[in-house]
């Protein structure tokens, strides 16, 4: 890997970003926008409310990341862009971190926005700190970006990218512990939820919601990590110039 060349391909995708609007909006709207109707729908002051609001928080950027990156990279291999760009000194693994700190950057500003929006208009409150509840929502982000790069190279069309939704991320969040609680759910289905990242991610929130920085909070926070790693090692492997 070459530093230049990361930092290259991370503010090309930044370029890129700024000229899409439409696609800055759903990238930082659309989680805004769906923690208020939480807060609408359950009340300022309800248990409810403050019980889910924050892991949602990070919920929500890596549900909007996932489907944006997803999407960008397929274009970039349909357009033949990622076959120019694969003609040039460019590892796989230069592309993929360039994209992945990119968005990241991208993260930073959403989870920020939605915290301010969340904690301060909102009046969401936690136990934990809530500096530490905006950087496991970019961690998310991340996490979903780096998902995204790698489910991507399994589709043909922006069509089957955005199914890879209720393929991949649905099944997540049904599974992660926000419905019913883990240790309540049968066994094969607590043994299904433990191969799942956003399993980790969700119990992280969690934890810091209610003030828990255990050891269990650190594990959630090093497989979260792990799995945004894993998941760039696997978009490199299976990464193609183009979509036929």
């Amino acid at each position: 890997m070459s530093v230049r060349v990361t930092r290259a391909v991370a503010r090309r995708v930044l370029e890129q970003l700024r000229r899409d609007p439409r696609t800055i909006a759903l990238i930082i709207g659309v989680p805004c926008l769906l923690e208020f109707l939480l807060q609408q729908l359950f009340g300022r002051h309800s248990p409810v409310f403050q019980h889910v609001g924050a892991p949602l928080l990070g919920l929500f950027p890596f549900i909007a990341m996932f489907l944006v990156t997803s999407i960008t990279m397929l274009r970039e291999r349909t357009t033949g862009t990622l076959e120019r760009l694969m003609t040039l000194p460019l590892a796989k693994l230069d592309l993929l971190a360039g994209y992945a700190i990119a968005f990241a950057l991208v993260a930073v500003v959403q989870a920020t926005i939605v915290s301010l929006l969340a904690f301060g208009l909102l009046g969401l409150d936690v136990a934990g700190p809530k500096w530490l509840v905006v950087l496991l929502a970019v961690a998310n982000a991340v996490l979903g970006s780096t998902l995204g790069l790698f489910v991507s190279a399994f589709a043909q069309t922006e069509f089957q990218a955005v199914q890879f939704m209720p393929a991949v991320v649905f099944p997540q969040i049904l599974l992660c512990g926000l419905f019913v609680a883990r240790d309540e759910m049968a066994t094969w289905l607590r043994v299904v939820s433990a191969l799942m990242p956003l399993t980790y991610a969700y119990d992280a929130l969690a934890h810091t919601a209610a003030g828990n920085l255990d050891a269990r909070f650190a594990l959630d926070v090093a497989v979260v990590l792990g799995c945004i790693v894993l998941a760039v090692a696997l978009g490199a492997a299976t990464l193609r110039r183009r979509t036929d």
